[in-house]
């Protein structure tokens, strides 16, 4: 055997010779309570609906939403973000039925906050795509423009239903210039000052939402480019967290999160409180059809991807597999 010496010097590999020492020596550690399960609840349905971009996720019922959270405290997460989806009929040019006291999203989150309490945390999604005809996130001009200032006037009425109906956070996912600071208002006139503000401070224009438009209904009509983000630009990203944390946002949020972790990094390093990422329909989609198709491993692609967005800077995850994962992480 040929000797060189004292070369290599130093041997990094030392400390990744067996599971028990690399889980000793891990930098970054994912947790269950650091997941959040974002919910779908379908209006006039007597059944969960598959989603079938989505490989098991469904448009609840109120009863099996009321499961699904029991289901998600007893897995150890920390929240549940939910997302109405109303009869087709019930949609118009202004999105009321997301003002609607008894709207699906209201009755949803009432249900689960009569379920499960404070033992989870309730958000709610704050945005009006899901209620409008168009499918725009807000109010449209004469001319087919999103009218951000009349937009927020409708934010603002949805915070406070929201709140009203058992929401311990809300969040707004809209994009429109001065929605926290409007919503924040809204809140603490209406008695909500409690309630919390999960900021989507930064939300890109992202080719990755395709199967959330059929998770949600949408009636979309052609794109938003002109309130979401450049996937091409960063510097706007920490404008826009700038601003949201002067209107008052409690937390912030980057959305997607596999596509843009150096955008999440920065935002991690600027913020002064929690940031949250949104691991998307599409980066769902992606792993399970590879894994269907047998190309990749399942379960060890789904923690590295979560894993890999905890490490950028993500203290709070929203993820399709939250309790999924969190029920894997118990059984270590």
């Amino acid at each position: 055997m040929t000797v060189y010496g004292n070369f290599p010097g130093s041997r990094p590999r030392r400390l990744r010779t067996t599971p028990a020492m690399r889980r000793m020596v891990a930098e970054t550690r994912l947790d269950a309570a650091d997941l959040i399960l974002p919910a779908f609840v379908r209006e006039g349905v007597d059944a969960p609906v598959p989603i079938s971009a989505m490989p098991g996720v469904y448009q609840h019922t109120l009863d099996t939403l009321r499961k699904a959270a029991v289901e998600a405290v007893s897995a150890g997460i920390s929240g549940i973000m939910l997302f109405g989806v109303p009869a087709d009929e019930k949609k118009d040019a202004r999105g009321t039925a997301g003002t609607d006291p008894d709207g699906i999203l209201q009755a949803g989150l009432r249900a689960v906050r009569e379920e499960v309490g404070d033992d989870l945390v309730i958000m709610s999604d704050l945005c009006l795509d899901e209620y409008t005809d168009h499918g725009h996130c807000g109010v449209l001009t004469a001319d087919g423009r999103v009218d951000n200032d009349a937009t927020l006037e409708r934010y603002a009425e949805m915070a406070q239903v929201q709140a009203d109906a058992g929401a311990h956070v809300v969040g707004p996912s809209g994009m429109m210039d001065g929605q926290v600071g409007v919503i924040r208002d809204a809140l603490d006139q209406t008695g909500h000052e409690d309630v919390s503000i999960l900021a989507y401070t930064v939300k890109y224009s992202s080719a990755f939402y395709g199967p959330f438009r059929e998770a949600v209904g949408s009636s979309l009509k052609g794109d938003r480019k002109t309130y979401q983000q450049d996937p091409a630009n960063i510097r706007e990203s920490l404008r826009e967290l700038a601003l949201d944390l002067e209107e008052g946002a409690d937390m912030v949020m980057v959305k997607p999160a596999g596509p843009y972790l150096d955008i999440l990094a920065k935002v991690a390093d600027a913020a002064d409180v929690p940031v949250a990422a949104y691991q998307i329909s599409g980066e769902y989609a992606m792993i399970e059809a590879a894994a269907e198709k047998g190309w990749i491993d399942r379960d060890a692609a789904i923690l590295e991807s979560l894993t890999g967005i905890r490490r950028a800077g993500a203290q709070m995850i929203l993820t399709y597999w939250a309790t999924e994962v969190a029920q894997r992480l118990g059984g270590r």
